[in-house]
């Protein structure tokens, strides 16, 4: 792959649609020949920065409540990426029969494979970058799998030389009744079901699970069920890959162009910029003496630690007077405002003269006005949650910068429920920085949000549509609040996989059943059911 500066990007080479037919003809890709095209840095960049933001959508709605790859998960993505007019990202099916759009499919595939290959080099120099690429791109993977029809899938296992072959009839009705007993298949319907036979070996996720009939060494696998072995396939080809990436990535480096466009990649953010003051459109106007009452209504965690702190020690050190001072100054105090906010606070320590040598000018130098009179942007969640944060500072992601105890204490104080809580903190301990700051917003607000949090400016501008009505609420767990009716064999105890929050609703005389109303989530639900067999009954 070439690369050329944007001034000769015009330069570039530019492939007609049946061309780009010819080297993509179908959606799904094991991105196993690198590109070899010219292309603009500019446009690269473009490219790689959209496949970033599909790749964060997936791990979004990954971690929400809905079960992986089921019809919610796959509409919740959807919603996500049209959100951002991210569409053309899943709408690569050959299946789609229209000129202009088959153009527009054949252009998104190359910017797909070329983008893959460029996140390949920024996601390679780590484990744990390598790990999230590889799940999120394997994730990716199997939501257009399942959007192709079985044509389709036929020929994309026959470009990459995966030879499954559908067993014969004759074959398929001798073990019809084990095929049966092995997957939940109406016997009306099981007619209409491919098997393929495969050494069992490349179906262990199946095998492990008990989904697959296993015969002399040999899974028969439903066709539903292929995206399996695929997408293990998938996952596999690209782990060697990335390794193999990996060591090639000195030599790649001595480019200064590819040096540039990579550092830090996987730190980028790719959400909204929120430079400009945010309450010039709606006539609002942000000044100082309403910073206390916002900071308890609709500020984050992070700036609202940080603007207590200033109330009470009158300082802030230079890491926390930039990330406060950029926030509030996007959420739309002026510079005038913002002045007189830290000179009145900073003057309770010092005199004014020694504000105006040594703090004034930061300021202005934040809204342009002093220095290279750069409009500087509010810092983002990636930005914050990756900075360094010393003794004695306060600047940084409570989420991942405070002590657990701390960080409950300072949810305690803040009136956050304690089921909330306890999820907040369990996703604290597995680095899910930026959700445990959705379910924040969440459990402050008694809502669902459904864009995640991403920015600090954004929390605040989401929080002020909730509370001045602009954004129709959605009563937290109001959705998930489910009846179940569970039938026990006698002398058996009750189960205790419910939360706290649970409610036995009616119990039998003779312990044969119980009724719940579950708030828990959909986790803690489907275990329930799954050990004692129950019913759900939404309600």
């Amino acid at each position: 792959m070439e690369f050329q500066s944007p001034r000769h990007s015009a330069r570039r080479t530019v492939k007609n649609s049946s061309k780009l037919k010819s080297e993509y003809p179908h959606s799904l890709q094991l991105y196993s020949v690198p590109p070899n095209e010219t292309i603009g840095l500019q446009e690269l960049e473009d490219w790689a920065v959209e496949r970033l933001k599909v790749l964060r959508a997936i791990e979004r709605v990954n971690l929400s409540k809905n079960a992986r790859f089921s019809d919610d998960w796959k509409n919740a993505l959807k919603n996500d990426l049209q959100k951002q007019n991210l569409n053309s990202w899943y709408q690569l099916s050959s299946s789609i029969k229209d000129e202009k759009m088959d153009e527009l499919i054949c252009k998104t595939r190359q910017k797909d494979h070329v983008s893959h290959f460029l996140l390949r080099l920024a996601y390679c120099r780590t484990e744990e970058s390598r790990r999230w690429f590889i799940s999120q791109e394997t994730d990716l993977f199997r939501f257009r799998f399942s959007m192709e029809n079985s044509e389709d899938i036929r020929v994309f296992m026959k470009e990459n030389k995966m030879n499954f072959q559908p067993i014969p009839e004759e074959e398929k009705k001798k073990i019809l009744t084990k095929l049966i007993h092995a997957m939940p298949f109406n016997a009306n319907k099981i007619d209409m079901v491919e098997y393929y036979k495969v050494p069992f070996t490349e179906a262990l996720d199946l095998v492990r699970h008990r989904k697959v009939y296993l015969q002399a060494g040999y899974a028969y696998v439903p066709n539903e069920e292929l995206v399996s072995i695929i997408t293990a396939m998938f996952r596999s080809h690209l782990s060697l890959a990335m390794a193999l990436t990996m060591r090639s990535l000195p030599e790649l480096e001595d480019d200064h162009r590819i040096r540039r466009l990579l550092n830090d990649f996987d730190k980028r953010y790719t959400g909204q910029d929120f430079n400009a003051l945010q309450n010039k459109s709606s006539g609002a106007a942000i000044t100082p003496e309403m910073l206390d009452g916002l900071s308890k209504q609709s500020y984050p965690l992070c700036m609202r630690h940080l603007h207590e702190t200033l109330r009470s020690t009158h300082h802030l050190k230079h890491g926390g007077r930039i990330q406060y001072g950029l926030f509030i100054k996007g959420i739309g105090l002026s510079l005038e405002h913002s002045l007189k906010f830290w000179r009145e606070e900073f003057s309770k320590n010092m005199d004014i003269d020694k504000f105006e040598k040594q703090y004034a000018y930061t300021i202005r130098h934040n809204y342009g006005k002093e220095g290279k009179r750069v409009n500087y942007s509010p810092h983002s969640c990636i930005k914050i949650i990756n900075a360094s944060v010393g003794p004695g500072e306060n600047h940084g992601c409570p989420f991942k910068h405070f002590d657990a105890a701390v960080l409950r204490q300072k949810m305690a104080t803040n009136r956050v429920p304690q089921p909330a809580i306890q999820e907040i903190v369990d996703l604290v301990t597995r680095h899910h920085y930026q959700i445990a700051c959705q379910r924040y917003f969440e459990a402050t607000h008694n809502t669902e949000l459904d864009s995640g949090i991403q920015h600090p400016n954004q929390y605040f501008i989401e929080s002020q549509k909730i509370l001045n009505g602009e954004a129709k609420e959605k009563p937290k767990g109001a959705h998930k609040v489910q009846t179940i009716r569970a039938t026990l064999p006698a002398k058996v105890e009750k189960p205790d996989t419910t939360d706290e929050n649970d409610e036995i609703l009616r119990e039998g005389k003779d312990n044969h059943f119980l009724i719940f109303r579950l708030h828990g989530n959909h986790r803690t639900n489907t275990r329930f059911q799954h050990m004692i067999g129950v019913t759900i009954m939404y309600t």
